[in-house]
């Protein structure tokens, strides 16, 4: 009878082990033990998977003195990675499919924390590369899945703010990777810098495969190639989820490009600040920890059209304030980036959960494809326009971007809304 429902092929020991407050037929809903459970469960993914993916973004001018490369060349260590991640996330939804959503999370945080503590170690820029681009593989398994498990097994009037707490882990793994990372590599070395992000991330693993509830609306279904592609089909005849994708390339684009230049920029004359100092700048990533999920929130009460354009207008604002002279002004410049970056993604990554009817794991690979190919692709070109233009090149290659991004914005904004969930004698509808 589960079978028929939808519901999830789970182990039935795994049933025996349901909390008593979830039954089986229920969704996750805000304000119970099981939705703290849960985000609890996903805040340390997010931890663990930013910070292991981006810990080396600080560590850049390091690499340049360390192994005598360029500024587009050691912006590599994190564009090969988001590159290789985004690619290998159009399958990691359907490998998720056939072999269930939590193992495949579980497997994907273990393997990468592993990859990170070797990456600490080895003798040459080229070996760095390699363990880099095999930890796009293996991270590939975490963002879209969880993504996807999110849209199955939360309620509709809970997703925008339990997407929001996971993105908020994303924040804090973001700026404790770059904050950890940076800060130690003035002190003891960017090698043990390396090292401690990952044993914090197998930390956060553990967590994880500990606390997070196995799928209740999940149905098995085998990998086949044929099935897959036409799942991705479907997601393009919808009329909003390529705009949503587009915004993820343009959103994560901007943002990592501003965070991988302005360390150059600042250790330069006439700021001329230290490792640490620029690490510690990093710190207002934990502004995302509050935009992801207020933002989220409220696009879920007033709808995700009305408030997805102010995101990409705060980044433009904080973009431009990063072109004039003043430290504090600069800073402030980065705080807006981070607050209207993380409460656009929160926004455009529930709404493309909301959108993709039974293609949810192939949408959440295809928005997650494009939100990583924008840091690979506009990561490493912003490394061309800073060594043509210094910093206000990149400013206008940035701007650019996010310009393109508020146009798409009001499209959405057109876009008709989705009809609320089923029995609306019982459900408010949901603003879109």
């Amino acid at each position: 009878m589960a079978t028929q429902q939808g519901h999830s092929l789970e182990p039935r020991a795994a049933h025996r082990q349901d909390p008593p407050e979830l039954e089986s037929h229920d969704f996750i809903r805000h304000g119970t033990p099981i939705f703290r459970r849960t985000n609890l469960a996903l805040f340390a993914a997010g931890v663990a998977t930013f910070g292991l993916l981006y810990c080396t973004q600080p560590l850049m001018p390091e690499f340049s003195k360390d192994y005598g490369v360029s500024a587009a060349t050691a912006a590599l260590s994190l564009s090969l990675t988001t590159g290789v991640l985004a690619f290998a996330m159009l399958f990691a939804g359907g490998v998720s499919d056939a072999w269930g959503r939590k193992s495949v999370m579980t497997a994907s945080l273990l393997s990468s924390a592993v990859l990170v503590l070797l990456t600490a170690w080895v003798p040459n820029w080229h070996m760095l590369l390699i363990l880099r681009a095999l930890l796009g593989i293996t991270l590939s398994g975490l963002p879209a899945v969880a993504m996807t498990y999110l849209s199955e097994e939360m309620h509709p009037d809970s997703i925008g703010l339990g997407m929001g707490l996971y993105i908020s882990g994303n924040a804090i793994g973001g700026m404790g990777g770059r904050l950890v990372a940076g800060v130690l590599a003035d002190f003891v070395g960017w090698r043990w810098g390396v090292a401690t992000v990952g044993v914090i991330g197998l930390v956060s693993g553990l967590l994880f495969w500990r606390s997070l509830p196995p799928s209740r609306h999940h149905l098995r279904q085998p990998l086949h190639l044929g099935q897959l592609l036409g799942r991705f089909r479907l997601a393009f005849r919808d009329a909003g989820l390529p705009w949503l994708f587009a915004e993820g390339f343009l959103l994560l684009g901007a943002f990592v490009t501003v965070y991988n230049y302005i360390g150059y920029r600042l250790l330069a004359a006439p700021y001329a600040l230290g490792q640490a100092v620029v690490g510690a700048i990093f710190s207002v990533y934990l502004i995302g920890t509050f935009s992801s999920a207020w933002m989220g929130h409220l696009a879920g009460r007033l709808g995700r059209r009305k408030v997805l354009w102010t995101a990409f207008a705060l980044m433009l604002l904080g973009v431009a304030l990063t072109a004039l002279s003043s430290l504090p002004l600069i800073v402030l410049g980065i705080v807006a980036v981070t607050f209207g970056f993380f409460g656009g993604h929160s926004i455009a990554s529930s709404w493309v959960g909301r959108r993709a009817g039974h293609a949810k794991a192939q949408a959440s690979s295809m928005y997650l494809f494009s939100y990583y190919m924008g840091s690979s692709l506009a990561g490493a070109t912003g490394g061309l326009f800073y060594a043509a233009h210094g910093w206000n090149g990149v400013v206008c290659f940035v701007m650019a971007l996010v310009f393109a991004g508020l146009l798409i914005a009001w499209r959405l904004y057109r876009l008709a809304p989705l009809p609320g969930p089923p029995s609306p004698g019982t459900e408010p509808p949901i603003p879109q």
